[in-house]
């Protein structure tokens, strides 16, 4: 029930087009996943994604586990008939949740200790438990329980975070037992050193499991240096499995990304940055709240398709951020996802055409906010 098809290969970079087929659905990537936290992509229904043309989206293990609870979910039929979205899901093991609370956990090989961020309550995280969270859930891809060391990390520290990674990850596997309905990918880790993410990798290739995400980059270091361990990592991922790049969703970083071979990404930026009233198009961020916007009756994006540049002008925009109104924030997190799912509609077109870096560079030079490139 789950599938990974290689449909196309560019022939000046790593770029790549394939077709991801889950229990609730098929993926065509590369693609850009929004991410719905707390079972909801915020202010958006699920039919609104399905329009928006959303094929996947991303919830979080360590929020859902908090509340409302796993076991209320699993009540509910699993987090599909809950959320009312019928397409796939992937859950991320709440790895990066847990780690980001610093002070308040502790790691220790059987797992991370740790308080509750919204009543203070203590909660024990385990590999075992995070499968246990994500098998109730009922996602179609779920995430072995990693350790995410911060930026940055001392190579001693890396290099033992990411064995233990691989200790948690073999006990992940072992502990998953819904595998026919759900494909549990395994994280690479290794920080921003080549040696120990060359170590991560195969230690996780050996392993086999039928993905792969890249985790520990977007975490504060520079992009250059995001850029290098991926040219390092994904040429060591297997050919016909997807490759994840974790919390990953500027325009700059998802062109970039695909090409050094990546397949799937998500990030919270398109739904945060809307409700500070930022819109994304091709040609750079918008800011309606920008005065010069007052009386502009202009779309947001000319060549844009989206409902929000269909209907509505600048300047109405403008007036709904400014008066505090709640649509002004869906309506520009209606627009930023669309035009990220435009973007890599565009990207697996140029793929198909083999005209990748020509789409890449006319990326760049039209972007006023990602003129630099490498």
């Amino acid at each position: 029930m789950f599938e990974y098809t290689l449909k196309k290969k560019d022939t000046k970079s790593m770029a790549r087009r394939g077709k991801l087929v889950t229990p609730h659905g098929k993926i065509e990537t590369p693609v850009f996943m929004p991410v719905g936290t707390q079972a909801t992509v915020k202010s958006m229904a699920p039919h609104e994604l399905e329009e928006i043309g959303s094929q996947i989206i991303l919830s979080n293990t360590y929020h859902l586990y908090l509340r409302p609870g796993h076991e209320l979910i699993k009540k509910a039929g699993g987090l599909h008939e809950f959320m009312n979205w019928k397409k796939p899901i992937l859950t991320d093991s709440g790895g990066f949740q847990v780690f980001s609370l610093q002070d308040n956990r502790k790691i220790t090989e059987e797992g991370v200790m740790f308080h509750s961020h919204i009543d203070g309550s203590k909660h024990f995280l385990s590999p075992e438990k995070a499968v246990e969270i994500q098998n109730a859930l009922g996602s179609d891809i779920i995430m072995a329980f990693d350790e995410c060391a911060p930026w940055p990390s001392e190579h001693d520290y890396v290099k033992k975070s990411l064995e233990r990674t691989t200790r948690w990850a073999k006990r992940c596997k072992d502990a998953h037992k819904n595998t026919e309905k759900q494909a549990l990918f395994g994280i690479v880790q290794g920080g921003g050193y080549e040696d120990l993410r060359r170590q991560s990798a195969k230690e996780l290739v050996d392993l086999d499991f039928p993905g792969y995400s890249i985790g520990g980059l977007s975490v504060g270091e520079p992009k250059n240096i995001m850029y290098d361990m991926l040219e390092i990592t994904t040429p060591l991922l297997p050919e016909n499995k997807p490759r994840y790049l974790m919390g990953v969703g500027s325009m700059d970083c998802l062109v970039e990304g695909v090409m050094r071979g990546v397949d799937m990404f998500d990030c919270v930026l398109p739904t945060r940055t809307a409700r500070t009233g930022s819109f994304l198009t091709m040609k750079g961020k918008i800011n309606i709240l920008n005065a010069k916007y007052a009386e502009d009756l202009s779309p947001i994006d000319e060549e844009c398709t989206c409902y929000t540049c269909r209907n509505y002008s600048r300047a109405y925009l403008r007036h709904l951020f400014k008066a505090k109104e709640i649509l002004g924030a869906r309506l520009a997190t209606w627009h930023n996802i669309h035009a990220l799912h435009d973007l890599m509609s565009k990207i697996r077109k140029a793929i198909e055409e083999d005209r990748f870096l020509e789409f890449r560079k006319e990326f760049f030079d039209n972007n006023r906010d990602y003129s630099a490139y490498n």
